[in-house]
């Protein structure tokens, strides 16, 4: 019996032995393929990430015993399941390339979170058929998400957040049945939301925002019965929002602002009984806010910057929850609902930009947690309640642009967290109160536009916080308070428009964080204090329309930083400061002073004192005898010459007639003599000398002349052919040349006079400083700097001078060349219209092209079969100068595309995104200007129509682009030209 017995624990253990002994292998083999993976990854990542894994990794312990790798020792395997390296704090460097992922067949959980990893996402993850947790959120990874992702059926959460991706969201996602939450947010992933997106039915988390996202949300979602957070803001998705949204019962969060949605707000958005965050401003949502029980459970309610109609819901706030609201920039009319006012949980409100009305005195309340409310841009009435001072937790209250009247209330003074107050463009009266000097967290306070009397409290200098100071346009008087000094954070002081008077304090001189001051219109005295020489950040200053005395500081030599300057309408003299921005200053900010000198337009050169003024009595008498002497001589002359001309007068020869035709009195518009502002003209160019030469046109060369007055002045040189058909018709062009002298438009080069001589004739104009449009479109640089805003101001500028020219004169005047060389840009980027009227002082008999100039690119097509020049041939010239502004440069073969299909068939346009067309050198347009640009471009295709009946007139064309410009229905990266085409149609 014991010899059977050990016969059978000798069979036992042998057998066990031949079991096991694989399975040992397996083991080790096993554990030790995961480390050698582990570590051959880690040689691959940058050193201090090799150092730091060193350390984290030490070789003599087992690989389950690192930091952040997980073994499970349950099944006897001792194989990884998890690895965690997250939010460490010198960040993992490298890629997953060479992590080997086949080495790890029992991996749940990969979290790479908060890393600087890069490169693919790699397709090698599809092995992993129990990975339940994958996290590589915040890194760097790029290129598209791989479809193997979709192999991963046992996976319940997946973030790839913050990080760079491109391309689609496969469809393959579809897959992850098991799926509960999907983080994508934050990446470039375009395309549309795949349709597979329905089959996620355990999915209660999907956040797709901050991408490209494209296309309609799918009607698919409606399956995700378990969803609770949908999150697609801040994409490019189009279409309305789908009634089966509303099915998703369990639904708690709903974002979708900042994108192209259109349409109504669901009426069935009240199935939604769980919700308590829903957004869906910045969209292009329309009519009015349905009723429904929902609103009353909300906390968060964002409806702002869409087109919504009507009244707010009555029900707002029922519930009591309601912490942020906003509705700003709709058309929402009527007053403020009841639940509204009494709704006590509101912690920050918008509503600024729409329609409501209502005495505002009744419409709020005292609201213990509100921090924030804007209601700005509205039509309420009545007068401000003492009760805004009762709310402790206000920082910022805006009211401007109302009808409100009455006076501040002093209770505002116990708002002590108030650092905020717009109360302007309104009706209030009284004098500010001095109880505001005790709100020490005010950081702006605008009171413009008002009807404000009395003194500027001084105890504003005791807002030691404050930063920006509005109180233009009202009716304040005394001086401006000395306790401003005490304002060192202030960077924008405005009190223009007022009747202050006394001279200005030197303490606003210590306000070193001072950008821009604006003290023009009122009625101060004295002289500019030294001590705005220490204004080193001051870059904008505007002291006009004051009464002003003695010179500018030399200290205003060291203000670098300044970039715009108006001192016009004082009594200032002497020498401008040496710095661009007096240099560069334009003929009315420096105007109307008593003897200010420099170089700069309109001021004459400053002459330095001779020696002899600071002799003594005797230089003096030499001086006055030496003068009186030369009057005698110069009386004698006179008489001589008065005595001459009468002779001559009355014996005419051929020359004295040639000369008084040569040189005419045109230049007296000026208050010039016609000779002598030739000769100053002449010797100012040096005999037009190529180093005065700025352009050469169709018609003469143009040349820089600084008048001995200081004037700047552009003198375009006649070609040969051009000087030669003046003198021939000489008396046939002088009423044209006073008609154009007496034109008077801000988008238009003034012209000042004409010389008419045998060697050269001239027409003389305004110096338009930055030079053609073409000049600044072809310097990559100044290009730059011409940005959208700039550029759609200067389309609209061009516009009124042609619409001006064409509607608003007695005899409508045609430019017949209109081009990028013909349009000037002055230092505020303001468009300047060139040579108007010059083709027809030149060829005042020719109705046709033939003869002119006309610059091609830019001419209307009809006049290769008809020669017959009108206005709408300027309208087509203005189309073809409109694309070039935005394209960047001339549109030539585009103009040859558009015209070789009609707008109807648009099949091959739409191979072309306007995006693609644009200006590249440019950062894309923001959302208002991609509006504006999209209307000015559908103007423009309008005014190259091939049919002329069928062009806008130019009167239609400023109408059209002085409207305001309704939002896209769809984001500017997905608009094709062909959509452009006659979509703004005409009746000539």
């Amino acid at each position: 019996m014991s010899s059977s017995l050990s016969k059978f624990y000798f069979f036992f253990f042998l057998l066990s032995t031949i079991v096991f002994l694989p399975s040992s292998r397996a083991f080790s083999s096993s554990s030790s393929t995961e480390a050698e993976a582990l570590l051959k990854w880690k040689t691959t990542l940058d050193n201090h990430t090799q150092a730091l894994l060193s350390h984290l990794w030490p070789l003599k312990t087992s690989h389950c015993n690192w930091v952040g790798i997980t073994c499970d020792n349950t099944t006897g395997t001792g194989t990884v399941t998890d690895i965690a390296l997250n939010d460490y704090d010198r960040r993992l460097t490298g890629t997953l390339d060479n992590l080997n992922f086949l080495a790890f067949p029992n991996l749940t959980s990969l979290q790479l979170r908060n890393n600087s990893l890069s490169g693919h996402i790699p397709s090698g993850f599809g092995s992993q058929s129990k990975l339940r947790f994958l996290d590589l959120s915040d890194n760097n990874f790029h290129g598209s998400i791989p479809e193997e992702v979709g192999s991963l059926s046992s996976l319940y959460h997946l973030n790839f957040s913050w990080n760079s991706l491109t391309g689609h969201i496969p469809k393959s996602i579809g897959n992850l049945s098991n799926l509960e939450s999907l983080y994508l947010y934050i990446n470039h992933i375009s395309g549309s939301i795949p349709i597979e997106i329905g089959l996620l039915k355990s999915l209660s988390t999907l956040k797709l925002s901050n991408n490209n996202l494209t296309g309609f949300i799918p009607f698919s979602v409606g399956n995700l019965t378990n969803l609770s957070t949908l999150k697609l803001h801040n994409n490019l998705i189009s279409g309305s929002i789908p009634a089966e949204i509303t099915m998703l019962e369990s639904l708690r969060t709903l974002t979708l602002t900042n994108n192209s949605i259109s349409g109504p707000i669901p009426a069935s958005i009240g199935n939604l009984t769980r919700l308590s965050i829903l957004v869906l401003s910045e969209n292009s949502l329309s009519g009015p806010i349905p009723p429904s029980p929902t609103y009353s459970r909300l906390t968060n309610l964002q409806l702002s910057n869409n087109r919504l109609t009507g009244p707010l819901p009555e029900n707002l706030c029922l519930g009591g929850v309601l912490s942020h609201f906003g509705a700003s920039n709709n058309d929402l009319t009527s007053s403020i609902p009841s639940s509204l006012r009494d709704c006590r949980s509101l912690y920050r409100v918008r509503l600024e930009g729409n329609q409501f009305t209502g005495n505002i005195s009744d419409a709020f309340g005292v609201y213990p947690k509100l921090n924030y409310i804007a209601l700005s841009g509205n039509k309420f009435f009545g007068e401000l309640s003492p009760k805004w001072g009762q709310c402790p937790n206000l920082t910022s209250l805006q009211i401007s642009n109302n009808s409100i009247s009455g006076t501040i209330p002093v209770e505002l003074g116990h708002g002590t967290q108030l650092g905020e107050l717009d109360l302007s463009l309104n009706h209030l009266t009284g004098e500010i109160p001095k109880e505001l000097g005790a709100l020490q967290r005010m950081s702006r306070l605008f009171l413009s536009g008002n009807r404000f009397s009395g003194e500027i409290p001084s105890e504003i200098g005791l807002l030691s916080n404050l930063e920006q100071l509005n109180l233009a346009s009202n009716n304040l008087s005394g001086p401006v308070p000395d306790s401003l000094g005490n304002c060192s954070k202030l960077f924008n002081l405005n009190l223009s428009k007022n009747n202050l008077g006394w001279s200005i304090p030197f303490s606003i001189g210590y306000m070193n964080a001072l950008q821009s001051l604006d003290l023009s219109q009122n009625s101060l005295i004295g002289g500019i204090p030294q001590q705005f020489g220490n204004l080193h950040s001051l870059e904008i200053l505007n002291l006009s329309h004051n009464m002003l005395n003695g010179s500018i500081p030399k200290a205003f030599n060291d203000l670098h930083g300044l970039r715009f300057v108006n001192i016009s309408f004082n009594q200032l003299e002497g020498p401008i400061p040496d710095l661009k921005a007096f240099h560069g200053a334009s003929f009315d900010a420096l105007r109307n002073n008593i003897g200010l000198c420099g170089n700069a337009t309109g001021l004459k050169p400053c002459v330095l004192p001779s020696r002899a003024s600071h002799g003594h009595e005797r230089t003096i008498k030499v001086a006055i005898l030496v003068a009186v002497s030369l009057f005698g001589v110069l009386l004698l002359l006179f008489v001589l010459a008065r005595s001459f001309l009468t002779f001559s007068k009355k014996t005419p020869t051929v020359e004295s007639e040639s000369n008084e035709e040569q040189l005419g009195d045109i230049f007296t518009v000026l208050g010039f003599n016609g000779k002598v502002l030739h000769d100053n003209i002449i010797e100012a160019t040096e005999d037009f000398s190529s180093e005065y030469c700025i352009g050469v046109g169709g018609y003469g060369t143009v040349y820089k002349a600084v008048l001995p007055t200081g004037q700047t002045v552009a003198v375009k040189k006649l070609h040969q052919s051009e000087n030669s058909m003046l003198i021939d018709n000489s008396k046939a062009f002088e009423s044209e040349i006073v008609a154009l002298l007496e034109i008077r438009h801000r988008n238009i080069v003034q012209m000042y006079g004409f010389c008419s001589h045998t060697k050269h004739s001239y027409l003389v104009y305004e110096f338009v400083e930055r030079g053609s449009l073409r000049m600044v479109l072809s310097n990559n640089e100044q290009a730059k700097e011409f940005d959208w805003e700039k550029r759609l101001k200067v389309v609209k500028g061009m516009a009124d001078a042609l619409a001006y020219m064409h509607h608003d004169r007695s005899q409508p005047i045609v430019h017949r060349d209109i081009s990028s060389n013909n349009v000037l840009l002055d230092l505020y980027y303001e468009a300047r219209v060139s040579d108007f009227g010059t083709a027809r002082i030149l060829r005042p008999d020719s109705s046709n092209w033939t003869s002119l100039a006309g610059t091609y690119g830019y001419i209307a097509p009809e006049l290769a079969y008809s020669m017959r020049v009108d206005e709408k041939c300027d309208v087509y010239s203005f189309g073809v100068l409109t694309v070039e502004v935005f394209m960047g440069r001339h549109p030539g073969e585009l103009l040859s595309y558009l015209s070789s299909s009609a707008p109807a068939s648009v099949s091959s346009e739409q191979q072309i995104l306007l995006k693609d067309v644009i200006d590249q050198r440019l950062s894309p347009p923001g959302c208002k200007s991609a509006n504006d640009i999209v209307s000015a471009m559908k103007i423009a295709f309008a005014c190259l129509n091939g049919n002329p009946q069928l062009r806008p007139t130019m009167r239609q064309v400023t109408q059209d682009l002085t409207r305001q410009s309704p939002p896209l229905p769809s984001p500017l990266s997905t608009i094709k030209l062909g959509e452009l085409l006659g979509h703004v149609v005409y009746n000539g």
